[in-house]
């Protein structure tokens, strides 16, 4: 079969008129896209790739179709700390799809970059799915009630009466992140997933994070939070938030016994 293909003329010339398509494709969506990160002072993303990688990386971008990718429909920018440690808190970006009518999937990054780097994941719920989660499932899971509220958590570059809208629903859902780059120490993702919350009153976040947050994405954090002064304030179901009873839990590796199949 395979030396039928090379040996005939037709399908040969379709062949190799695909390719030729696709590397042209490529290469010319390679250097729109150099030009792109050129103009945000991205002199090269994964620490130097060759220039064969890059035509072939957006090759297959412009023709594969990767539908999951398309289907995150919601972007979000807020801030999240390590669930054992305040102290460690790190900016996040999220990228999210209402998968059915109880259930968000988000995928979050370091920023909106073309070089973001992938560091967690996020699962959103409402508050009455959130109740019927055996208690151990509960303590891994945050509030959004103060993210929201207080306007730490935005929607940038939509409309704002679409943003209070989106975040009027939001405000009484729950979040379960996992981070698994902690980029607020290595540019690698060493060790374990760590389980991240969400803050839940004033003087818990760095101000300073805010601020720079702020300039960069050209918002104010405190313009939203006195327009959404009027979303209703939830009451938070118990067992979410645990850390807030003093005591967290977090994930560890260890060792155990290797399951053989039977």
């Amino acid at each position: 079969m395979a030396t039928n293909n090379v040996t005939c003329p037709h399908c040969w010339e379709g062949g190799l008129r695909t390719l030729l398509v696709g590397i042209a494709a490529g290469a010319s969506a390679t250097a729109a896209l150099l030009l792109t990160r050129k103009s945000l002072g991205i002199v090269s993303v994964g620490g130097g790739h060759s220039l064969k990688h890059r035509v072939l990386d957006v090759a297959a971008a412009t023709m594969q179709p990767k539908y999951p990718l398309a289907a995150m429909s919601t972007y979000l920018n807020g801030f999240h700390m390590y669930a054992d440690d305040m102290g460690r808190q790190v900016e996040a970006t999220h990228f999210c799809i209402h998968l059915r009518h109880d259930l968000h999937q988000c995928v979050i990054f370091d920023s909106n970059r073309p070089d973001a780097r992938r560091i967690g994941i996020e699962y959103i719920i409402p508050g009455e799915r959130f109740l019927q989660l055996p208690d151990d499932e509960k303590r891994l899971w945050h509030s959004h009630h103060y993210e929201v509220k207080s306007g730490l958590l935005v929607a940038p570059g939509i409309p704002e009466l679409a943003e209070r809208a989106y975040f009027k629903d939001l405000v009484t859902t729950y979040g379960k992140t996992f981070h698994n780059w902690q980029y607020d120490r290595d540019d690698f993702p060493y060790g374990a997933p760590q389980l991240m919350m969400g803050f839940t009153q004033d003087g818990q976040i760095d101000p300073l994070a805010v601020d720079a947050r702020d300039r960069r994405l050209g918002i104010s954090t405190e313009e939203r939070r006195h327009k959404r002064y009027d979303i209703p304030m939830p009451d938070v179901a118990p067992g979410a938030n645990a850390w807030e009873a003093g005591h967290a839990v977090q994930t560890r590796i260890e060792e155990v016994e290797f399951k053989r199949r039977d």
